[in-house]
C-alpha cells in the first residue's frame, strides 16, 4: 500500500479518536494519535485477520496492553470490517455501549483479552504466544508427502505497550521468561513517547530498554513511528528472527498531529477540546466533520479485509487436507478446543486413596488421572513443584526446546504466572492451572481479579492453606488470604475437607468453563472418611459447595467447616455426642457454589430459624457471619500466625475440639 494511503487511514484513525473522545468529554487521546501510524501498517499490511470469524484459531493476536487508548483499536476494528458500527464510535465511554473506556473481552467483537490494568496485556501476550507454540508443535505436518512442510498453527502474537506497561513490575517477570523460552512469535511494540501522565518519563526512570531486554535474551530493534518505511522494515526484520522474542522501541510523539499538545503530557488523559481539535484536524488534512470517514478509506480498508478472508479460504483447505490426512492430530486439536474428556474421571469412587493424606497430595493423585486424559490442561508452579505438587511422573516441561511439553516452570514470577496463564486461556481451547502457596495470592491478586473479571477458565492451585503449614511462620502462614478471594466476584474457591472432596474440586475447576477456580489445599495429612461404607455424606454432594456430612436425628447445633477444620468439628460431634448433644456436622469446601444454590436446598442445609449455628475455619472470620446469623458464633483466626508446630498453633489459637464443645454448650443453654 502506498504511503499516502496509509497516511489517510491513520489520520481517520486519529479523527475518530479524537472526536469519541471529544463527545464524551473523557478519554485518552495521546496513544491513539501517537500509534496510528504503526497500527494502521499493522493492521493494512501485515496482521491476518477475518472480522466475520473472530475466533479463528490461526488468526494473528493483537493486544493494546495500553487499554486507556481503546479508541485506537475502536477505530480499527469499525475501519476494518468488524460489527463495530459508526454509532459504537459514537457511543464511546456510555452505558450499554460496545465502546466502554477500556477494551473488555467478550464485550466487542475482536477484542482479544480485558486491558487497562497496566502490563496484564503484554503479560497475556506472552501466555498466548506460548499457546501457539505448543499448539502449532501438536498439529505441524507435511502437506504433501514430499512437500514443504505447512504449519496449521502458524501465526504472531503482537502488543502494543507503553511506558507504563514497562514500568509495572510483571513487565520483568513475564518477558524474562519469555526471552528464556525463546518465543519467537512474540512481537511488542514498545511506545516511546517519553511521556507518562505527570509529565516527562525522566520524573520517574532512565532505564535503557534496549540493555533490559538484550539481558533477557530479546532482539531489540528501534523505529520512527511516524514513518511508514521506517516501521515496515521493523516489522520485516522482526520477522526474520525466529528464536526470540522481539521488542521494536517505536520512537513516536504523542497525541502526533495536534499543534499545541502534541509531545506533552497534556494530551494523555484529556480530550484536546474544540479549538484544538478543530486545529487538529487542519494541521492533519482532515475535514472538521465530526466522525468523517471517506470512501476512500473505506474502499481501502475494504480491499484488506477482502485479501485477509482469501488467506483464511486458504487455511480453510489446509485445515481440510490436514483432518484428512492427519486424523489422530486432528482429533486431538478438537479435543484441546472443544476441551473433550471422559468425565468418568471424576468418580472419586474410583480412586484408592490412603487413610490420610494432604489435600496437596490427593490432587496430585487426581492430576495423575487427568492430566493425561485432558490434553487441554497446561499445568505448571511458580518455582514451588515439589510443593504444590503440581506435576505428573509422566509430563513433560514446555521449554525452549520441547514444545511439546505442557508443564510449565515459570520461576519465582506468581504474578507473571497468573496473568500468563489468563493468556493460555484466552487464546482458545486450553485450560492452564498453576501453583504456588496461597500466602502469595496477594502477588497474583491483579491476574486473578481480571480473570474472574473476562470470566475465563483458569485454574489457580494453592497449597499451604493455613497455620496448618506450622514452623514457617506468619510470613507464609495465609489468615486473610481465604477471606480476601471469596471477595472477588466470579471466582470460585474450593477448599476440599479430604481427597474424596479434592476430586470434585478438580471436577469443579475443569467443568466450569464460565470463569476461574481456586483450589485451597492442605499441607498437612487430613483422614479420608469412608464415605464408601455409608458412615458420611456421598462426596459428589461437595458440588453445590456446601452439603451435610454427618448428623444426628433432632440435632442441637450446627457446626460448618471447610478444609482442614472439617475433622475438627467431627472429632467435636463425637465429643458433644458423648454428653448428649445432638450435631449436624456441614462441610463447606465452597462459599460461592453454595451460595448458587436454590434457597430451598440452602434452607435445607442450614435451617432458616436454626439459631445455634457454629463455623470454624483456621483464618479470617469475616465471610462466615452471613452464615452463623447474629445468634451464632465463628472460631478463627483474624490475627497473623506464628513459628511453631501446627498442632499447638491450634492449640494456641483456640481452634480445637474442646473450644467448639464449650461454645456450643454455651450458646445451646442461651438459645433455648
Amino acid at each position: 500500500m502506498k504511503n499516502k494511503e496509509l497516511k489517510l487511514i491513520a489520520n481517520t484513525v486519529r479523527g475518530l479518536s479524537i472526536d469519541a473522545i471529544q463527545k464524551a468529554n473523557s478519554g485518552h487521546p495521546g496513544l491513539p494519535m501517537g500509534m496510528a501510524d504503526v497500527a494502521t501498517v499493522l493492521f493494512s499490511e501485515y496482521l491476518n485477520f477475518n472480522p466475520d470469524d473472530t475466533h479463528w484459531i490461526n488468526r494473528d493476536r493483537f493486544i493494546l496492553s495500553g487499554g486507556h487508548g481503546s479508541m485506537l483499536l475502536y477505530s480499527l476494528l469499525h475501519l476494518f470490517g468488524y460489527d463495530l458500527s459508526l454509532d459504537d464510535i459514537k457511543d464511546f465511554r456510555q452505558w450499554g455501549s460496545k465502546t466502554p473506556g477500556h477494551p473488555e473481552y467478550k464485550h466487542t467483537p475482536g477484542i482479544e483479552t480485558t486491558t487497562g490494568p497496566l502490563g496484564q496485556g503484554l503479560a497475556n501476550g506472552v501466555g498466548m504466544a506460548i499457546a501457539e507454540s505448543h499448539l502449532s508443535s501438536l498439529t505441524g505436518y507435511k502437506l504433501k508427502p514430499k512437500g514443504k512442510k505447512s504449519k496449521l498453527i502458524d501465526h504472531y502474537t503482537y502488543v502494543f505497550a507503553g511506558d507504563g506497561d514497562m514500568e509495572e513490575g510483571i513487565s520483568h517477570e513475564v518477558c524474562s521468561l519469555a526471552g528464556h523460552l525463546g518465543l519467537g512469535k512474540l512481537i511488542v511494540f514498545y511506545d516511546y513517547n517519553n511521556i507518562t501522565i505527570d509529565g516527562k518519563l525522566s520524573l520517574s526512570s532512565n532505564d535503557n530498554v534496549r540493555k533490559r531486554f538484550e539481558a533477557y535474551g530479546w532482539e531489540v530493534l528501534d523505529i520512527d513511528g511516524h514513518d511508514y518505511k521506517s516501521i515496515k522494515k521493523g516489522i520485516d526484520d522482526a520477522l526474520l528472527i525466529k528464536d526470540k522474542p522481539k521488542i521494536i522501541i517505536t520512537h513516536t510523539i504523542i497525541g502526533y498531529g495536534s499543534p499545541n499538545k502534541a509531545g506533552t503530557s497534556g494530551v494523555h488523559g484529556s480530550p484536546l477540546g474544540l479549538d484544538e481539535i478543530k486545529l487538529t484536524k487542519e494541521n492533519l488534512g482532515l475535514p472538521l466533520k465530526d466522525f468523517y470517514v471517506s470512501k476512500e478509506v473505506c474502499k481501502l480498508t475494504n480491499t484488506i479485509v477482502r485479501k485477509n478472508k482469501g488467506v483464511y479460504a486458504k487455511w480453510n483447505t489446509l485445515y481440510d487436507n490436514f483432518v484428512k490426512k492427519h486424523k489422530k492430530k486432528s482429533r486431538l486439536l478438537d479435543e484441546i478446543i472443544n476441551k473433550e474428556y471422559d468425565p468418568g474421571i471424576f468418580d472419586w469412587k474410583r480412586y484408592d486413596f490412603p487413610e490420610s493424606i494432604a489435600t496437596r497430595s490427593a490432587s496430585l493423585i487426581v492430576l495423575e488421572k487427568i492430566f493425561d486424559s485432558i490434553p487441554s490442561l497446561i499445568g505448571g508452579s511458580a518455582d514451588l513443584t515439589p510443593s504444590n505438587k503440581t506435576k505428573t511422573k509422566n509430563a513433560v516441561d514446555f521449554t525452549k526446546d520441547s514444545r511439546k511439553g505442557k508443564y510449565i516452570h515459570y520461576g519465582i514470577r506468581e504474578h507473571g504466572m497468573a496473568s500468563i496463564m489468563n493468556g493460555i486461556a484466552l487464546y482458545s481451547g486450553f485450560i492452564p492451572y498453576g501453583g504456588t502457596f496461597l500466602v502469595f495470592s496477594d502477588y497474583m491478586r491483579p491476574a486473578i481479579r481480571m480473570a474472574a473479571l473476562m470470566g475465563i477458565q483458569t485454574i489457580f492451585v494453592f497449597t499451604h492453606d493455613s497455620i496448618g503449614l506450622g514452623e514457617d511462620g506468619p510470613t507464609h502462614q495465609p489468615v486473610e488470604q481465604i477471606s480476601s478471594l471469596r471477595l472477588i466476584p466470579g471466582l470460585v474457591n474450593f477448599r476440599p475437607m479430604d481427597a474424596a472432596e479434592t476430586v470434585i474440586g478438580w471436577k469443579v475447576a475443569v467443568e466450569r468453563k464460565q470463569g476461574p477456580t481456586s483450589l485451597i489445599l492442605s499441607r498437612q495429612n487430613l483422614p479420608v472418611y469412608l464415605r464408601k461404607r455409608g458412615a458420611f455424606a456421598d462426596a459428589s454432594k461437595a458440588e453445590k459447595g456446601g452439603y451435610v456430612l454427618t448428623q444426628d436425628k433432632n440435632y442441637q447445633v450446627i457446626l460448618i467447616a471447610s478444609g482442614s477444620e472439617v475433622e475438627i468439628a467431627v472429632n467435636a460431634k463425637k465429643i458433644l455426642n458423648e454428653k448428649g448433644i445432638k450435631v449436624r456436622v456441614v462441610s463447606m469446601p465452597s462459599q460461592e457454589l453454595f451460595d448458587l444454590q436454590t434457597r430451598a436446598y440452602q434452607n435445607s442445609v442450614l435451617p432458616v430459624r436454626f439459631k445455634s449455628r457454629i463455623a470454624i475455619e483456621a483464618g479470617s472470620t469475616a465471610t462466615w457471619l452471613k452464615y452463623t446469623g447474629d445468634n451464632g458464633r465463628v472460631i478463627g483466626l483474624n490475627h497473623f500466625g506464628a513459628s511453631a508446630p501446627y498442632r499447638e498453633l491450634y492449640e494456641k489459637y483456640d481452634i480445637t475440639e474442646t473450644h467448639i464443645v464449650k461454645t456450643a454448650l454455651e450458646m445451646i443453654k442461651k438459645n433455648n
